[in-house]
């Protein structure tokens, strides 16, 4: 658990699909270590240690949505544990099921949005992305698998610069690139027929919660009516509303978006002077929210559903994976 929540801080574990999965198997981990302490019951005492793995975990990196939903799962599943079960019954039947929401509901989950989403593009198409989700870069491999001729637009900002690493695995997999800022969005957009986006969180209200300049390409592709496809998985999917990205955030290192690497010239804020470092508070936001209305489709697990369905994933999700 110490392991993973060091990666989570310093950054070597990044995505979210690679966040939760990591997490849970830390969790597996403590489960196969742990023994029930005398004159306590393995469900209370359990759900303390996981509690607590939580808390450290929140301490090295705030969790994401998706996270928040498989530590609800295991709760759960360690709540519903019939008391007749042994302790080492207890453990492999949550060790099992921990193995099965990550093959069910992000391994087979994935398959299943690529097929969907490559079955919409077609020869001929300039597909943009922006950043580095792994579900879409998925997608685009599959479809230049089957044969399908297309380019790729990647689009990325600072400072994390993500959409460079998407870059160089698809040029290596001999994929037509074209690799731009997000200040040049309105630029390529012309020749755009479709935008494919990830997402680490879909609210209630078909709200869109990702990495920070997702919202400024949807509204970009809408303007000039380019179909927005964001692909996410169902179990990222999250009962709350939000209208905004500024009442709930991650916020990044501050520092980052005050320095340009390499570019002393342009590192205007080094001059400032004392007395305005104290009336200048930088806010570097991890994610934004994109409004239902710059979304044309979700692809999910589920299948292709607007923006407006998104409450019936969450309700019959809900009910699946409490059952599971």
């Amino acid at each position: 658990m110490n392991r993973v929540g060091l990666q989570y801080l310093a950054g070597d574990l990044s995505g979210g699909n690679a966040r939760c999965i990591a997490m849970l198997q830390a969790f597996q981990e403590a489960i196969r270590d742990y023994s029930t302490p005398p004159e306590k019951t393995l469900t209370r005492d359990l759900t303390s240690k996981i509690g607590g793995f939580v808390s450290f975990l929140i301490e090295c990196r705030p969790l994401s949505m998706s996270m928040g939903n498989a530590i609800r799962f295991l709760k759960s599943r360690i709540a519903r544990l019939p008391l007749t079960l042994s302790e080492s019954e207890a453990k492999t039947t949550l060790c099992s099921d921990i193995d099965r929401f990550i093959n069910e509901k992000i391994v087979l989950a994935d398959k299943v949005i690529l097929r969907h989403a490559a079955a919409k593009i077609r020869d001929g198409d300039v597909l943009l992305t922006y950043g580095s989700s792994c579900v879409v870069e998925m997608i685009l491999l599959y479809a230049h698998e089957l044969g399908k001729q297309f380019r790729v637009v990647v689009v990325d900002s600072h400072p994390m610069l993500e959409g460079q690493k998407l870059l160089r695995r698809l040029v290596v997999k001999g994929l037509s690139c074209i690799y731009t800022q997000l200040n040049a969005i309105s630029y390529v957009m012309h020749e755009v027929t479709r935008v494919f986006l990830g997402a680490s969180s879909i609210f209630s209200n078909g709200t869109v919660y990702s990495m920070v300049g997702t919202a400024s390409v949807a509204m970009v592709a809408h303007a000039f009516r380019v179909p927005v496809l964001v692909c996410c998985e169902a179990y990222k999917f999250h009962e709350r509303v939000q209208l905004d990205s500024i009442c709930f955030n991650e916020l990044g290192d501050p520092d980052a978006i005050s320095k340009v690497p390499g570019r002393v010239d342009v590192n205007f804020l080094d001059n400032l002077t004392d007395k305005q470092k104290e009336n200048l508070e930088l806010l570097n936001l991890k994610y934004d929210a994109t409004p239902s209305d710059y979304i044309s489709v979700i692809v999910t697990d589920y299948g292709m559903i607007p923006p407006t369905s998104v409450p019936v994933i969450v309700r019959e999700y809900r009910k699946e994976y409490l059952l599971i």
